[in-house]
């Protein structure tokens, strides 16, 4: 009996990561190409929607499976690219750093999914993403840092502060009617 729960258990996290990790991709997809380089893409929305739905481990697990597929060539990232070119590139810093991003997200449910805090971790998860893409895309391009600024950090500030605020909403709302339902074990 145990080794069968264990074995449903084990098929439904794959399941849950394979969904988050196509999720991310699709939302991807969805992008609006801005004139510094750096694009504005619903990725940054689906990252922590995974941690919060799935935890920090497993959506840890979701993000970095959706990086090495982009990694190694599956047109995962914007504008159906991917390669490690893409993430060598410009924007690869903020790609590298959605592991973290969700890992961050995923500790905001664990410790505190009904207190404020959660909008802190969240907002934490956002500012290590920024700051590690803003560092690379400096590196990368030979930018100053109020040019990286400029391209990466001061044009995305609002739908930022939107994302975070929606993915707050449904990633606790879709957990809670998953834990509810059954389907989502808390780990």
């Amino acid at each position: 009996m145990t080794t069968d729960n264990n074995s449903s258990s084990y098929i439904r996290d794959i399941c849950y990561i394979a969904l988050f990790t196509a999720l991310i991709a699709v939302l991807a997809q969805i992008s609006i190409p801005l004139p510094g380089g750096v694009p504005l893409t619903l990725q940054t929305f689906a990252v922590p929607l995974a941690g919060l739905v799935l935890g920090s481990k497993r959506g840890t697990i979701s993000t970095a499976v959706y990086v090495l597929l982009g990694a190694v060539g599956v047109p995962v990232f914007a504008g159906f690219s991917g390669g490690l070119g893409i993430v060598l590139g410009m924007t690869g810093g903020f790609i590298v750093s959605f592991p973290v991003m969700a890992f961050l997200a995923g500790l905001a449910v664990k410790k505190s999914i009904k207190s404020p805090l959660l909008w802190l971790w969240l907002v934490l998860g956002a500012v290590v993403n920024y700051v590690i893409g803003t560092v690379w895309f400096m590196v990368v391009a030979g930018s100053t840092l109020p040019a990286a600024l400029t391209a990466c950090v001061i044009p995305f500030i609002p739908t930022a502060i939107i994302k975070i605020i929606l993915s707050g909403i449904f990633g606790t709302t879709l957990r809670g009617i998953l834990v509810k339902a059954n389907l989502l074990e808390i780990r």
